[in-house]
């Protein structure tokens, strides 16, 4: 039986408490930051001042997605301020091969994001490089978005192709998450969850957070 994380993201929390914020979600394997530049994007959430005061005082590991320009420039900074793990989409950099092993060079381990419409396959000769590949499922920018099953077949070629080279590399799969579709994210090969609306939005986090790590198990047990 593969083990599913819950990676609750702060973009549904309240900005103004976030260390409260992050009292709430302490059953949590990671707190999902999301950055954005309203360049990639079209929104603009916090960088690295805020997320190096989040990495001081969270109990939990940052798991950084950055949904930047030029984060060849950029991602190496996050690293460097102690995140577990900082992702960065391939759309947007020049030379991921490099940023990758930058970013483990940091002591960080490396993810890698893909759009919806962005195929997995010209990409998988760079699983050696990578810790985490991020299969977005919603488009970038914005919480609160509806899931999109369209993105299940390239989780599963996704997953498969992950299988197959024997690489410890994890699948994560970000936007629209809730009990009912980290079922089939999880069925089709994911084993990390990013959820913010249906872990901030529920009048009890840890409970949520506990719901949906059920509802993902029971489709990874059956593997």
């Amino acid at each position: 039986m593969h083990q599913c994380c819950i990676n609750p993201s702060i973009l549904s929390a309240d900005f103004v408490n976030l260390e409260s914020e992050l009292a709430r979600i302490g059953s949590a394997d990671a707190v999902h930051v999301d950055v954005m530049d309203n360049h990639f994007v079209p929104n603009l959430t916090i960088g690295l001042p805020v997320v190096e005061r989040i990495q001081a005082v969270s109990r939990l590991p940052l798991d950084v997605h950055l949904m930047i320009q030029d984060p060849d420039r950029w991602a190496p900074g996050y690293a460097e301020a102690g995140a577990e793990s900082v992702t960065f989409h391939v759309e947007a950099s020049a030379a991921p091969v490099k940023l990758a092993r930058d970013l483990r060079d940091r002591g960080a381990k490396a993810g890698m994001a893909l759009r919806p419409a962005t195929a997995v396959e010209p990409y998988l000769d760079l699983l050696p490089e990578l810790d985490m590949l991020l299969i977005m499922t919603v488009e970038p920018g914005f919480g609160g978005q509806s899931f999109l099953d369209v993105t299940l077949p390239k989780i599963r070629r996704a997953a498969d192709a992950v299988a197959g080279s024997g690489l410890p590399v994890a699948i994560q799969v970000d936007g629209g998450v809730t009990e009912e579709t980290i079922y089939r994210a999880a069925a089709a090969g994911a084993t990390v969850f990013v959820a913010g609306s249906a872990v901030y939005g529920a009048e009890d986090p840890d409970a949520a957070i506990t719901s949906l790590r059920n509802a993902a198990q029971k489709a990874l047990s059956r593997d």
